[in-house]
């Protein structure tokens, strides 16, 4: 059974299961409708998602490469044709993460914990082989990264579960082994190259991106592209800091400290460490971020956490912003200034590109109606694909697009609110 490329993220207080929200047939299909009318309409592409099936990692136990349970990780891998024969494009995939025993232990009775579970999947977006909604990348080759790990590919280390058998925090050798064997597969002959991923994915592709970028020679084109994955170490409703305390638990629990700055460990504690704020501080390889700042998982888990306020005045906002009052509104208008704040290295920076919109959303790059579709979110009259693009090409010079405050964007308000 096929499956789709939909890894929202854990709430903290939450099991170590991923949910699945899937947009009503009938209102996407009203908003195609209202918006092929647009001047700024795309076309719509009739074709079906492509079925990629499940590879295994070879030799996964002997190089110590294993999800939660031990299993051998996966990939998915769809070769490049015509112009983009070689061109790589490596996505990482999303889907929170594991910070206590107990919650690792839950996590891999499911795909996101063990390949026992994991089946083949259809790839949608910047994935996809459709010309139209996916202009720029649809003949590349494309390895999607199965995420088991529930640490971002991060950790190395091991522990024990609730019933004495091991649980193995691997992520980092999982990326190591998976992108070796791909360089096997001849993406060692890349020309060129782009990293990304979505969500916990996507902080996984800033954590990895400069040793992606040495992996090839100089005069390849290597850039990483973050979606949905800067998360802001924010207090919550309550003041407390509900985010910092999971990665704390991931950072502690995993063994991440490999992959993080040395000059941010000589300065901080390895938890603010793993944050983006800290890591595109360091980042040499041209990076694009691509983040919604009203950003719904976060709002919901970061801001809002279950139990960070009395009463149920915020459920409802939480659900869609729109139900949000003007006191509410206000609130998340300063999560904006914050998150906006913290892109100030990456807005500085030449080589790098933003497109940060005002929508009520999390991961946009997988999905064909967020990344290039008649109902994309759009700023400066460019879809996503078309700023990322225009932005890895060189088609544009300074491709930093960030928008003004919620609602004033009218691209938004046909999407639903995800994860």
């Amino acid at each position: 059974m096929a499956t789709e490329l939909l890894s929202p993220l854990l709430p903290q207080r939450q099991r170590g299961l991923a949910v699945v929200v899937a947009a009503p047939l009938l209102a996407l299909l009203l908003a195609v409708v209202i918006f092929s009318r647009s001047p700024v309409a795309t076309p719509v592409s009739m074709t079906s998602p492509e079925l990629v099936d499940l590879t295994l990692l070879a030799g996964a136990r002997e190089k110590g490469a294993v999800c939660l349970d031990g299993s051998p990780p996966g990939y998915h891998l769809r070769r490049g044709f015509g112009s983009g024969a070689h061109s790589w494009l490596v996505f990482l995939e999303g889907g929170g993460w594991c910070n206590t025993t107990q919650s690792c232990s839950e996590r891999k009775m499911t795909s996101f914990g063990s390949s026992k579970y994991m089946s083949a999947v259809n790839f949608n977006g910047i994935l996809s082989n459709d010309h139209i909604e996916n202009p720029d990348f649809y003949n590349w080759n494309i390895a999607v990264i199965r995420y088991c790990d529930g640490g971002s590919f991060a950790g190395d280390a091991e522990g024990e579960d609730l019933d004495g058998t091991k649980l193995f925090f691997r992520g980092l050798r999982i990326w190591e082994a998976v992108v070796d064997e791909l360089m096997g597969k001849e993406m060692d002959a890349a020309k060129q190259a782009l990293l990304t991923g979505c969500s916990a994915g996507s902080l996984a592709a800033l954590l990895h991106c400069d040793n992606f970028r040495g992996r090839f020679p100089h005069e390849v084109s290597v850039k990483c592209l973050s979606d949905a994955g800067f998360f802001i170490d924010e207090k919550d409703l309550s003041g407390e800091r509900s985010m910092r305390s999971l990665i704390s638990g991931v950072v502690h629990l995993q063994n991440v400290r490999e992959v993080l700055s040395n000059d941010c460990l000589q300065k901080k504690d390895p938890t603010l460490c793993f944050f983006p704020a800290e890591l595109i501080k360091g980042i040499i390889t041209p990076t694009f971020i691509l983040n919604s700042d009203y950003d719904s998982w976060q709002i919901r888990n970061i801001l809002a956490p279950n139990g960070s306020y009395p009463g149920q005045a915020w459920s409802s906002c939480k659900a869609d912003i729109q139900n949000c009052s003007c006191t509410q509104i206000d609130v998340l208008h300063g999560f904006k200034k914050k998150l906006v704040s913290e892109l100030k290295v990456a807005e500085d920076n030449k080589d790098w590109g933003l497109f940060i919109d005002s929508c009520f959303t999390h991961c946009q790059t997988p999905f064909n109606m967020t990344w290039n579709s008649p109902i994309s979110p759009r700023l400066g009259d460019k879809s996503i694909a078309e700023a990322v693009g225009d932005w890895y090409f060189g088609r544009r010079q300074d491709v930093k697009l960030i928008d003004c405050e919620y609602p004033c964007n009218p691209t938004c308000s046909s999407l639903l609110p995800t994860a």
